[in-house]
């Protein structure tokens, strides 16, 4: 397998449980789909049922998601069935979180595509995202989107590299995969299915499937999946 495979979008999403997942499979590379979540989002949102209600300027929540009082959220938007949407949080548009996803007090999200069964619980800031299914973000762990040169990022793996042409793009998890407290994933971060990433840990490039990231030095095969 070329090392540029280990970004392409079914590589790194085994599973179809996003209501985004048509869009996602359009693009060979995640980070494709990112133009394209906000006009997406409306043109999704006014097929929805009955079981979606419109609360705003394209916001579409499920009657079943729990929205706590103080939440802030900017369309375009859909919040998905079963959803929990904690107290502080911050949607700023073109956000997409799924079925059954946990987003937490005090944390941020724009242009991101959360899949089902996912938990961004406290503290965390997803920005120009995707993250798979069943994936979890600890404690103050974000996804850094800009570089700080604001130069477009280019993606990096063993002698190959990808060259997006976008100043800004966040991180990708694959399903199942684990981010430790307060890390920092940096832009274009991809991250395989079923791997971990430890605590404190400020990573960039790409990690493949089934591996644990103890630092950026120091990353080995997981043994336990």
């Amino acid at each position: 397998m070329l090392g540029s495979d280990r970004l392409k979008t079914e590589e790194l999403f085994l599973t179809d449980n996003s209501i985004a997942i048509e869009l996602i499979r359009r693009y060979e590379y995640p980070f494709m789909v990112l133009t394209h979540i906000k006009e997406y989002i409306v043109e999704l949102g006014n097929t929805l049922d009955d079981n979606y209600e419109l609360k705003g300027d394209n916001i579409w929540i499920h009657k079943t998601a729990k929205i706590a009082d103080n939440v802030s959220i900017t369309g375009p938007c859909i919040i998905d069935e079963g959803a929990e949407i904690r107290p502080g949080a911050f949607i700023r548009g073109s956000a997409i979180i799924g079925k059954n996803c946990v987003f937490g007090n005090s944390c941020e999200i724009k242009n991101s595509i959360i899949f089902d069964d996912s938990q961004v619980p406290h503290f965390n800031y997803v920005g120009d995202s995707i993250l798979g299914y069943h994936s979890h973000m600890a404690a103050g762990s974000i996804t850094s989107n800009l570089k700080i040169d604001g130069k477009n990022i280019v993606v990096k793996y063993n002698n190959e590299k990808i060259e997006t042409n976008m100043r800004k793009i966040g991180a990708f998890l694959g399903d199942y995969a684990e981010v430790g407290c307060n890390s920092v994933l940096n832009p274009g971060t991809f991250i395989g299915h079923h791997s971990i990433v430890y605590p404190l840990t400020s990573l960039r490039g790409v990690v493949p499937p089934n591996m644990i990231v103890k630092n950026q030095e120091n990353i080995v095969e997981r043994k336990d999946n």
